[in-house]
């Protein structure tokens, strides 16, 4: 198939690249570069089946591919917090055009939405069915709504155009081609370690996540997007729970590292729980994560290392 990628050379983007092109599909690559990164793709300049093109989806484009993946939004609170405005209208425009482009060429299009449609959650662990708790004017509103409207974008043009349409909320995920400076805490935790900083705690460190590695997600992906069961939302994402503090000391004791742990006020709207409820995703794709934590920060640190 010929397949096109928005956000194709960011972190979750440009793995997909890659295993779509080991499936033998041709790629378009589309992405603007503001968290992307040539880097991450430039091991593909060569294949005659990839295809970089240097895009903002707020801005129409054209295509005919048999499918769709829509992975174009900054998804970490400093980049997504960085020009809110110019975030939801990549989320609401560039869903608008994706889900154009689709219903024109009749492609199948595949909407990579979060798992902070969930808000600070009331519920624990979070299934699909559950509407969530969000704060509709705060400081991450700008990445929860424009996630969240277009999801209702994805299901009307479903219901209204008959658009072939598959929606995934992705929980915590990490791996190699994180963007060093994204805020995230899995790159926050193993940068600060591998600099000799001191590893900052944002409140008193009790607040968890889960953290699904990167080619267990993508895999998800493939397996949501090439079945017929289900248009979704389906939550993708590793249901083992860790505290921030338990997640410091695995880094700690993976790096070697020497340093201290430090502790700053949490951010506003934080959540304090997240963990998916991957019934429906072990029902429909057969998926569960594979690759434990451990064994996951041992390759991202390894990556870290050559960025460092």
């Amino acid at each position: 198939m010929r397949i096109l990628v928005t956000g194709g050379a960011g972190f979750l983007g440009s793995h997909l690249c890659d295993k779509l092109l080991a499936q033998g599909h041709e790629v378009v690559c589309l992405d603007n570069l503001f968290t992307g990164s040539k880097a991450n793709v430039a091991h593909l300049m060569g294949n005659p089946n990839f295809e970089f093109v240097r895009h903002d989806i707020i801005d129409p484009f054209k295509y005919e591919v048999d499918q769709i993946y829509n992975l174009a939004c900054p998804a970490s609170p400093p980049h997504y917090q960085y020009n809110p405005i110019k975030t939801t209208k990549t989320s609401v425009m560039g869903a608008i055009n994706c889900l154009g482009l689709a219903k024109r060429i009749k492609a199948r299009v595949f909407q990579a939405s979060t798992s902070e449609v969930y808000g600070d959650p009331t519920v624990h662990p979070q299934p699909e069915s559950y509407w969530g708790n969000v704060n509709p004017i705060g400081r991450r509103s700008c990445y929860d709504e424009g996630k969240r409207c277009a999801e209702t974008l994805f299901f009307d043009y479903h219901r209204e155009n008959k658009v072939d349409i598959r929606i995934v909320r992705i929980f915590n995920t990490y791996g190699p081609r994180m963007h060093p400076n994204d805020g995230r805490v899995v790159s926050n935790f193993i940068v600060q370690a591998l600099k000799g900083e001191n590893i900052t705690i944002y409140g008193d460190g009790t607040q968890t996540r889960s953290f699904c590695y990167v080619d267990d997600l993508i895999e998800g992906f493939l397996r949501l997007m090439n079945q017929t069961q289900t248009v979704g939302p389906i939550n993708l994402g590793n249901p083992g729970e860790f505290t921030m503090l338990e997640l410091a000391e695995q880094v700690l004791k993976l790096t070697k590292s020497k340093s201290k742990l430090t502790h700053k006020p949490l951010p506003a709207d934080d959540p304090k729980q997240r963990r998916p409820d991957i019934t429906l995703a072990k029902k429909y794709l057969g998926w569960e994560p594979t690759i434990p934590l451990a064994e996951g920060l041992k390759k991202t640190i390894a990556y870290f290392k050559t960025k460092i």
